[in-house]
Formats: structure tokens, C-alpha cells, sequence
């Protein structure tokens, strides 16, 4: 097992070191690849960034105790995501090559090819805090697959992490995560299927898995769970389409798309990414609904450990090591993607003095892991409990901005701050409030967003 282990980190350590022949020692290059990536190699890269440890460690567990009503949370992911590409994602790579932007941050805070620097700054602090944040959650997730598996104390595997994290980075910069990403989402999605395969043979055939599974508790493979009212029900799904929709609001995952060597591409990349994306988020529905049948013990250990401990249960210790490796990979692939997005918001948005500095981004990037260490080896929220969170902050900050500007919309100043501070703050505060159980939110958050826009408009406030 760990030998298996060893040499699949080894390999994908490997492609990213490799991926230096074709580097230049510059910022535009480390931060996006020189805008040639491959369609194939975008595709894969965004979906290994969006399914992270949060689908290996966080979704699994989710799964287990919520049973198949968490398939809504696919559904409504996938599709508010497809809506997404539809809108934004051609434009923004033809919008960061005209205006030469390296950025999300800048991105947003671009107005007819002119920078505005009170959005731009509050760009890269809103991107710093919880970009870093998030991938602390990556760093905690890989953490606990080793504990679990390798009964390595938790702090070796987040520093691991951060150690691979910094060698992708300086290899190649985001080139370096992309074509480890590309390898990184075949393993996740072979490690998958393998497991859920076993779990299946080990349950006796499909006929006796879907016998088991009707009775695990009442109402476990139901739709939409019988202890809730439909509109409950329905509520929640549509909040889940809104968490797709918030893509667009996603750093670290648009940055692929500006990587992109021609706009002409983005039919091949939506063709690649949905196939695979919706493939691998069935698998993983699968393995959690079946994790529950392994480990029958609810309430006795840390569901977000489901997949490392069935892994162990069901898999031959060879295959246990590429479970972890898919595991491990899932969490660095989305950890690298984040401190390359991190560092470019610090680089490029709140010290633009250091925009074309090269050593200074290396710099940045060794700080903003360690800062991230920190939190995951002090912190103590859930990893699915994170990423949720600061995916709804950042999507309904950056979300609505970004979409009317990819469709032409004139925002002025006041009103694209307007939109990222209601926005955020509406989302802030309905998570405070408890009020997430109701609906996720993100949907809240998107729709006062958009909202201030629409009032702006009505009383002719924007440009």
C-alpha cells in the first residue's frame, strides 16, 4: 500500500516537474500558462479543481448520512455550473488576453480596459482570506486520508501536501498544476470506480446492493427524505443549482479557462468537463450511499473518514495505495489551484507594484501555503463544512460582477462594490443566522447581488 503510494506521488510529482521544459520565466507564464493549454488538459484541470478533497472526504461523508437525496446536490451543481459556462466562460479568456490581465481580481475590477483600484483591492482580500482558506480545507482533507489509512498523525499529511503544493508550483506555476491536475482526475476517477466496484461485488450483485440499501433507515434512498415537507425538499435542490451557478465566482477554477489557447476551444472543453464531471460525481453518490452498508456504525466516527476506512474494509492493500493516491491527488490538485489564485490576488491586486515580479510571486506563494498549514492544522470545522462556505462567499461576491460584464453590462464603481458587498454580506449573514439549512446561501446571496444591479439600473445609477 504505501509503496503504491509512494510511487503514485513520485509520478505525478514527476509530469509537474516536467512540465518546466516548456515554461518561461515569467509572470504571465507562471500564473497562466501563457494562455496555450490544450482543451483536454483545461477540461480535466477544472474538474479535478472543482472535486477536490471536498468530493473524496467532504461529499462522501455528506452522503453517507444524508443517503440519496444528496443526489440534488449533483443535479443542481452540474446543471447552475453548465448555466454558468453558457454565460461567462468564453469571454473571460477573450477579455484577460485583450487587456493583457493575470487575474480574477483584475478582472472584475476591469471597466472598459481600465482598472479600478478601490475593486481590484478589495478583490484580492476577499480572494486572499478565503482562497487561503479553502485550501486549508484541501490540506486538512489529505491530512485525515493519511490518519486514517497510513496512521500517520494528521500535521504529516497536511505538511506533505503543502511540500507537493510548493515543488508544483515552482516546477511550472499553474502549467505545472494543470498537467498534474489532467493526471490527477484520471486517478480520481479510476480510484472511484475500482472501490465502488468491490463495494458492489462485496454487497453480493447489484439486485442484493439496492436490497441493503432500501434498508439502511427509512426514507435513505428516498428523492427527497419523508422528515421533510416537499417545499423543504425543493427548496434545498434549487439552493444547490444556485452553488453550481456560483462557479462563475470561482478563482481558482475560471483561471483554467483564461488559460485556454483559443476562445474557439470552450465547445471542446464544456464536452470534455460535463462528460467526465458528471461521471465522477455519480461514482462518488455511489460509493457514499454504499459506505454506509460497510461502515453501518452511524455516530461513531467521523463520517468525512467513510471513504479511507471502506477503502481499507473492502481493497487489497495495492489498491488501498491508489485509493489514497486518488484521495491525496484530489486534495492537491484543488490546493495548488488555490495558492496559484492566492498568489496572483497578491501579486496582481493587492501589491500590483509586484505585478511582473517573478521572485516576489514565488515569495507570495511560499506564504500563502504556510499560512494555509496553519489554519488546517489548528482549525477544527469540517472539510465539507469549508469548502461550502467559502465557495458561497467568493461566488456571491464575484458571481454577479463577473456575469454582467462577460454579457457587456456597464458597471460603474459604486455599483459593482454595491454588488460584491450586499452580495457577501447577505451571504455572511444567512449562514450566521443558521438559516443555510433552509436553502443554501449562495441563492440568497446571488439574488441580492444581481438585485442591487437591477435597482441601480432603475434609478439610473449605473454607467
Amino acid at each position: 500500500m504505501i509503496v503504491v503510494f509512494a510511487l503514485m506521488l513520485l509520478l505525478f510529482a514527476g509530469i509537474g516537474v516536467a512540465s518546466s521544459i516548456q515554461k518561461q520565466k515569467n509572470t504571465k507564464d507562471y500564473l497562466l500558462a501563457g494562455q496555450d493549454m490544450q482543451p483536454w488538459l483545461v477540461a480535466l484541470s477544472a474538474v479535478a479543481t472543482n472535486n477536490s478533497g471536498y468530493m473524496f472526504i467532504g461529499m462522501i461523508g455528506y452522503t453517507y448520512t444524508a443517503g440519496l437525496e444528496s443526489v440534488w446536490l449533483m443535479i443542481g451543481w452540474i446543471l447552475g455550473d453548465f448555466f454558468g459556462s453558457l454565460l461567462v466562460y468564453g469571454k473571460l479568456r477573450d477579455l484577460s488576453a485583450k487587456y493583457d490581465i493575470l487575474s480574477f481580481g483584475s478582472l472584475i475590477a476591469n471597466h472598459k480596459g481600465k482598472i479600478i483600484k478601490s475593486i481590484r483591492l478589495l478583490s484580492g482580500i476577499i480572494s486572499f482570506v478565503f482562497l487561503s482558506t479553502y485550501a486549508a480545507a484541501q490540506f486538512s482533507a489529505g491530512g485525515k486520508a493519511l490518519f486514517v489509512t497510513l496512521e500517520l498523525d494528521q500535521w504529516i499529511g497536511v505538511i506533505s501536501g503543502a511540500v507537493l503544493v510548493v515543488i508544483y508550483c515552482f516546477s511550472g506555476g499553474i502549467r505545472a498544476s494543470i498537467w498534474t491536475d489532467a493526471a490527477q482526475s484520471i486517478v480520481m476517477f479510476i480510484a472511484m470506480g475500482i472501490l465502488l466496484y468491490y463495494a458492489v461485488n462485496y454487497m453480493g450483485g447489484w439486485t442484493d446492493t439496492m436490497t441493503s440499501l432500501k434498508e439502511v433507515e427509512v426514507g435513505y434512498m428516498n428523492l427527497f427524505h419523508p422528515s421533510k415537507t416537499l417545499t423543504a425538499s425543493v427548496l434545498v435542490a434549487v439552493g444547490w443549482l444556485f452553488a453550481g451557478f456560483g462557479v462563475v465566482g470561482q478563482p481558482h477554477i475560471m483561471v483554467r479557462y483564461m488559460t485556454l489557447d483559443n476562445t474557439n476551444n470552450i465547445r471542446k472543453v464544456r464536452m470534455y468537463y460535463y462528460s467526465w464531471f458528471t461521471g465522477f460525481y455519480a461514482l462518488a453518490i455511489g460509493v457514499g450511499l454504499l459506505s454506509r452498508i460497510v461502515l453501518p456504525a452511524k455516530g461513531s466516527f467521523d463520517p468525512e473518514l467513510a471513504l479511507p476506512m471502506m477503502s481499507m474494509e473492502l481493497l487489497p492493500d495495492y489498491l488501498v495505495g491508489i485509493m489514497l493516491a486518488g484521495i491525496f491527488a484530489a486534495t492537491i490538485s484543488t490546493a495548488d489551484s488555490l495558492v496559484i489564485s492566492c498568489t496572483s490576488s497578491l501579486s496582481n491586486d493587492i501589491f500590483p507594484q509586484f505585478k511582473n515580479n517573478y521572485n516576489v510571486s514565488k515569495l507570495f506563494t511560499i506564504g500563502i501555503t504556510v499560512f494555509a498549514v496553519i489554519i488546517a492544522l489548528y482549525g477544527e470545522t469540517s472539510v465539507f463544512a469549508i469548502v461550502i462556505y467559502a465557495w458561497a462567499v467568493l461566488g456571491t461576491v464575484f458571481g454577479p460582477v463577473i456575469t454582467l460584464r462577460m454579457l457587456g453590462k456597464d458597471l460603474s464603481a459604486g455599483t459593482t462594490l454595491a454588488m460584491m458587498i450586499i452580495g457577501g454580506g447577505v451571504t455572511l449573514t444567512w449562514n450566521f443566522l443558521g438559516w443555510g439549512a433552509i436553502v443554501y446561501e449562495m441563492m440568497p446571496g446571488l439574488i441580492a447581488g444581481f438585485s442591487v444591479y437591477f435597482i441601480a439600473r432603475l434609478f439610473n445609477k449605473a454607467e
